[in-house]
C-alpha cells in the first residue's frame, strides 16, 4: 500500500482532527465484524483498536482466528480490527495515541522515528523476514541481477527501494547508469505483463508471484538480501510510546491471543484460510483461495523461524537495518534497537 513521504505532516493531521472533535481517531476504513456468537463488548473488556496495513490477506490470519476462537476476550480484551484509509495510517493513529497497535513495517519504523521522532516502539515481529523481491517473467530470462545490464526496472519510489536496487546492481558488478529505472507506482505486475518493464523490485513473495501464477505465467525472482542488503523484518506491530506505558498489561495480553492465534493457524491452515476468507473485504480487495493458500506456504515459515518463536524481536537485526539505513544516508543518525524494541513477552 502506498506510504506517504512524511508521517509527521500525516500525524500532524490527525492530532489536529482529534483536537476539533469528541468522536475519536480520525476516519479509517470499516471495522471488521464481530466473530458470530459475540455479544456486544462487556463493561470489563478492555478495548484495543489495531490498524491493519492493508485489507485482510493471509498474514492477517491468526488475528481472526484470535478473535473468532475467544482468544482476545478470554484475554479480557475486545479487539477492533480497522483497515487503512492512507498507507501510514498504521504508525501515525497510533503514535497520536488514536489507535492502540498497528501493522508496519521495520525499516519504516526506523526512517521515521529516526527522521521525525515520530513516538512508537515494536512490540512483535509478524514476518520475520523480507517478501519484497526483484521479480521477472521467465520469459525475459532474468534470473539474477547481473542480467539487469540494459533492462528496465520498475518500481515504487521509495528511499528504501532505490537504496535497494542501488545496493543490489553495485554488488552484482553492474551500476545505476547500466539499468534504466521507471516508477510504475504500484502498478507493479502490470507493468511486467504488459512489457513497459523487464523487471520489478517491490512485488510480494506471497501475493504478487502467486496471483501472477494463478493468471499463467512464470516468475523468476530473487530476494534484495542475496546482494547486499542486510535481513530485515517485513512487517511488525507499532504501538504509540504512551498508550504503551499506560497499557502495558493489555498489549501483553494482546500479543498472548495472537500467539494462540498463530499456533492454530500453523496447525491447521485449511481452517486459517476458511476463518480468513470469511473475513475479507468483499469490496475493497477480493482474495483468491489459490493465492492466500499459496502466501500461507510462504508466510508459516517465516513468521516463526527455528529458534526464534512467532513475535520474537532480534536486536542484531534491528541493529543491522539501522546501521545500513544510515550508511546509506536514508537516516540522518543512528539511533539504538533499545529505542525502537519493546519486549513484553520476555520472561
Amino acid at each position: 500500500m502506498k506510504r506517504n513521504k512524511s508521517v509527521a505532516v500525516l500525524l500532524a493531521a490527525v492530532m489536529t482532527v482529534a483536537g476539533c472533535s469528541q468522536n475519536g481517531p480520525a476516519p479509517v476504513g470499516t471495522e471488521a465484524a464481530k466473530p458470530e456468537g459475540q455479544t456486544e463488548a462487556k463493561a470489563e473488556l478492555t478495548k484495543l483498536d489495531v490498524v491493519l496495513d492493508w485489507y485482510p490477506n493471509a498474514v492477517h490470519s491468526f488475528l481472526y482466528i484470535a478473535q473468532e476462537k475467544g482468544y482476545f476476550e478470554e484475554e479480557g480484551l475486545e479487539v477492533n480490527v480497522l483497515y487503512p484509509v492512507n498507507g501510514n495510517d498504521a504508525v501515525a493513529l497510533t503514535a497520536a495515541g488514536k489507535a492502540d497497535i498497528g501493522f508496519y513495517y521495520q525499516e519504516d519504523t526506523i526512517i521515521t522515528k529516526t527522521n521525525e521522532a515520530v513516538p512508537v516502539k515494536s512490540i512483535g515481529t509478524v514476518v520475520q523476514g523480507p517478501v519484497s523481491i526483484f521479480a521477472a517473467l521467465e520469459e525475459t530470462g532474468i534470473q539474477t541481477p547481473a542480467d539487469f545490464k540494459g533492462k528496465t526496472i520498475g518500481y515504487s519510489s521509495t528511499e528504501f527501494g532505490k537504496k535497494a536496487i542501488e545496493t543490489v546492481v553495485k554488488n552484482a558488478g553492474l551500476s545505476l547508469d547500466d539499468i534504466e529505472l521507471i516508477d510504475v507506482g504500484f502498478d507493479l505486475t502490470s507493468a511486467m505483463t504488459t512489457g513497459n518493464v523487464d523487471a520489478t523490485y517491490g512485488c510480494f513473495l506471497n501475493h504478487e508471484v502467486p496471483a501472477l501464477e494463478e493468471k499463467g505465467f512464470s516468475v523468476n525472482y530473487f530476494s534484495p538480501t542475496e546482494y547486499g542488503v542486510p535481513e530485515y523484518y517485513s512487517l511488525i506491530l507499532v504501538a504509540g510510546e504512551q498508550n504503551l506505558s499506560e497499557k502495558r498489561e493489555s498489549y501483553t495480553a494482546f500479543l498472548r491471543a495472537c500467539k494462540k492465534g498463530f499456533d492454530d493457524m500453523k496447525a491447521d491452515p485449511a481452517e486459517a484460510l476458511e476463518i480468513l476468507m470469511a473475513n475479507q473485504s468483499v469490496d475493497n480487495f477480493p482474495l483468491s483461495e489459490y493465492v492466500e493458500t499459496r502466501s500461507f506456504e510462504v508466510l508459516l515459515p517465516l513468521m516463526e523461524q527455528e529458534g526464534s518463536p512467532f513475535l520474537t524481536q532480534d536486536k542484531e537485526i534491528w541493529q543491522n537495518s539501522i546501521d545500513w539505513l544510515t550508511k546509506e544516508g536514508i537516516t540522518e543518525k543512528s539511533l539504538t534497537p533499545d529505542d525502537f524494541v519493546e519486549d513484553l513477552l520476555a520472561k
